[in-house]
């Protein structure tokens, strides 16, 4: 496996598919925690920790066990289960881990942090990875792309929301049809970054 392989795939779940602004996944932390950078820094952190961690967990369980198993006791329809059973003691882990050692950070994800669970991006990227016949190394660069690749949705679209709130807008754009409104504009920007990947990696 070369690393211009490994580079394809990590820089192409940054730019072209990335999860939140080409494939549209984990909108309900994108939207609700991109006010303020900061927050929305910590949160892509707390989200690529977990996407990494639980990428590291399900690959050899669904090689090792669901999908050796499932030709003879069928378990292959348990797969959404046990990932997001693994998500989700992986998320009361950083939770804990966050609430002794960075309260500040604690406090101002709120809600949104223990609803990393229920993260499709998170489920999404397990799943896909399997899904695309990827290899334990394979999908471990792929969930850090993805993860890198939605913190750099959260930072882009903090920008554009401070920029979004101290314009004028009309009066029936004002909340979040104007933020929808931005959302879509951002997204479209990423749609420029496939040729430019394909040209680099021939991907």
């Amino acid at each position: 496996m070369s690393a211009m392989h490994l580079a394809s795939i990590f820089f192409t779940m940054i730019l072209v598919n990335n999860y939140v602004l080409v494939q549209f996944l984990g909108i309900c932390p994108f939207l609700g925690v991109s006010k303020k950078l900061d927050s929305a820094v910590g949160m892509s952190l707390a989200v690529t920790f977990v996407m990494v961690l639980a990428t590291a967990a399900t690959w050899p369980i669904q090689m090792f066990l669901l999908t050796p198993a499932s030709s003879a006791w069928d378990l292959g329809y348990l797969q959404t289960i046990v990932f997001i059973l693994i998500i989700a003691i992986l998320v009361q882990l950083l939770e804990s881990i966050l609430k002794k050692y960075i309260p500040a950070l604690y406090k101002s994800l709120g809600v949104y942090l223990p609803l990393i669970t229920t993260n499709c991006t998170i489920l999404g990227v397990t799943i896909l990875n399997i899904d695309n016949g990827y290899d334990f190394l394979e999908s471990i660069v792929c969930a850090a792309g993805a993860g890198l690749g939605f913190l750099l949705a959260m930072v882009l679209f903090s920008g554009v929301r401070r920029k979004v709130e101290a314009a004028m807008t009309p009066k029936c754009f004002e909340g979040l049809p104007i933020t929808l409104v931005a959302a879509s504009i951002t997204a479209l920007s990423f749609m420029g970054f496939g040729g430019i990947i394909e040209s680099i990696f021939g991907a």
